[in-house]
């Protein structure tokens, strides 16, 4: 009886119809793990500030978020997803799980050897990353990352089970797992700290990875995963080598991104103590509403954008990306503005305590301020990337991630005698620009007309409604100021609210009056769910969880 409930619950309840219903799943999950995200900042912030103890821990997942990110994430996103999930829709579910233990043994394997590899030679690899840190800081990052080489392993087995969610349409679940991953990490911050002093951070994060896995296994296990271990067969399996032929360009793409990073570290090791945990802070919450948006919506119609191009059905590719794009940028185009106009007090409220001084909230919302004027370029990236994921072509983001790196690369290089740690933010937000253009440009090469028409038209109309929405939000806090006390945390709070409330009023507002579609599909979808209870799921669906 129990199980049952689990499965009607956890399962049968939460297969969405569209994207929209896809992507509100993730964007509500996405933004409890987002909040809880924000809170561990603002107690990293307030319990060490930004110093040497911050700019170690940041330092400290360099290494084993390469070996994470290129095993794992290159095969999930570009290859393992895009063919799963064409093996299921052909009911060959058979072979999907062959290649779903396929890829799962192969690459824990890998990332087992690259990790024993790299935490013997972690000592000179952290050398080469944090040249700027002083020996005793450079003891302490090696022994940050030695134990933060569990995380890949863990994270790496998860994201398989997470492949397999998205493929099935179980966003639910998929989207619970980085909230208990940062679960682990604040109990790391709170309790382990208080003991073991800060190393006590590193064993944070391995108990959030731990905690990711131990989401998604259960509902992974229901929709029919069963772990066998052959590595002849899997070597010989046409689908596992598939995956990893599609993931090399993908992988090098990574590989790309990831010397960009370890890059901005180098630099960052030579600047003032604590320059790297600005830069992280700031980079953290600008990727809040990237998260909440961006990959929510690219991974809500990834795997439709798969079936389409299976299905060989471009009308319905296009219908599908156009409705996407446009819905992504509905929401971050006014979220970009509310961010850059109320930087000041977004860092002050949640980041603004104990150890965090005023210098450290100053260039903090600084970066913020710059990284918000590229938001809605990263928040498309992660879509356009996969619209050539689901057409199995995994080389051109390859190649447009090595031209725009190139240029972060080069900015970074430009800019950072005069600008100091702006000077990241600024190369940053520079090659995101350059990425969703070259990205655009290339897709639009492919299908000649991405729904054009209807894009700029729905651009014109948010733009506008922004402007608006800004000049209130301007113009509020300054009347607000006349009433509130901005040396407390209340004062300083109330200003963010109420400026935020009234530009996000003028700013549905105006999209109502223009007609803004996306408005109404947005308003639609909400009002749908206060006073509807939809059904969301088909027959069949239930069936294979059901029949397993």
């Amino acid at each position: 009886m129990f199980s049952k409930i689990i499965k009607n619950t956890f399962l049968n309840s939460h297969v969405p119809s569209s994207v929209m219903s896809a992507a509100f799943l993730i964007t509500i999950a996405g933004l409890m793990s987002r909040i809880l995200g924000l809170f561990r900042d603002r107690l990293l912030a307030s319990t060490f500030g930004a110093g040497d103890t911050l700019d170690i821990y940041y330092a400290a997942f360099r290494i084993p978020d390469l070996i994470y990110n290129m095993l794992i994430l290159g095969a999930l996103s570009a290859a393992f997803i895009p063919i799963f999930t064409g093996l299921i829709s052909n009911e060959k579910e058979k072979e999907a799980w062959k290649l779903v233990n396929g890829v799962m043994n192969l690459a824990v394997g890998l990332i087992i050897i690259c990790g024993i590899i790299f935490c013997i030679f972690s000592p000179y690899l952290m050398k080469i990353i944090t040249p700027g840190f002083s020996p005793e800081k450079m003891e302490k990052v090696v022994l940050f990352t030695r134990i933060m080489f569990l995380s890949p392993l863990f994270l790496g087995i998860s994201g398989i089970f997470g492949g397999i969610l998205t493929s099935y349409k179980r966003f639910f679940i998929y989207s619970l797992a980085p909230i208990f991953y940062n679960l682990g990490i604040i109990f790391g911050i709170i309790f382990f700290v208080r003991f073991w002093g800060p190393i006590g951070l590193a064993w944070g994060v391995v108990l959030g990875a731990f905690l990711h896995l131990l989401t998604q296994y259960p509902s992974s296990r229901q929709l029919g995963f069963r772990y066998s271990w052959s590595i002849r067969n899997h070597f010989s399996n046409i689908e596992v080598r598939k995956v990893f032929r599609l993931m090399i360009p993908r992988t090098l793409g990574i590989a790309v991104n990831q010397i960009n990073l370890f890059v901005i570290t180098i630099f960052a090791s030579f600047l003032a103590s604590g320059s790297l945990a600005i830069f992280s802070f700031a980079q953290n919450l600008q990727s809040v509403p990237l998260g909440i948006i961006g990959v929510s919506f690219a991974i809500a119609v990834f795997p439709t954008l798969s079936a389409l191009h299976s299905k060989k059905d471009k009308d319905g590719f296009i219908t599908n990306f156009s409705e996407t794009f446009r819905q992504i940028l509905f929401f971050i185009i006014p979220l970009s503005a509310f961010i850059l106009l109320l930087r000041a007090q977004i860092v002050r409220v949640i980041l603004g305590s104990g150890q965090f001084d005023w210098e450290d909230t100053v260039l903090t919302f600084q970066c913020l301020g710059i990284f918000s004027l590229s938001l809605f370029a990263q928040c498309l990236v992660p879509l356009l990337a996969r619209a050539f994921y689901a057409m199995h072509n995994t080389k051109t983001p390859f190649y447009v991630a090595l031209v725009t790196e190139t240029v972060n690369i080069l900015a970074v290089i430009l800019l950072i005698g005069k600008y100091k740690i702006l000077s990241l933010a600024m190369a940053f937000s520079l090659s995101s620009l350059v990425q969703m253009l070259l990205l655009l440009f290339l897709l639009r090469l492919k299908y000649e007309n991405l729904d054009d028409k209807k894009i700029i038209s729905s651009v014109g109309k948010i733009v506008l409604a922004t402007l608006f929405s800004g000049a209130v939000i301007q113009a509020s806090k300054y009347l607000v100021v006349k009433f509130i006390d901005l040396d407390t945390f209340l004062g300083v709070f109330s200003q963010l609210s109420v400026s935020a409330i009234l530009g996000a009023l003028v700013f549905l507002a105006v999209s109502h009056l223009t007609g803004l579609e996306e408005y109404f599909t947005f308003k639609k979808s909400i009002t749908r769910r206060i006073f509807k209870k939809e059904k969301i799921i088909l027959a069949e669906d239930i069936g294979e969880v059901s029949g397993m």
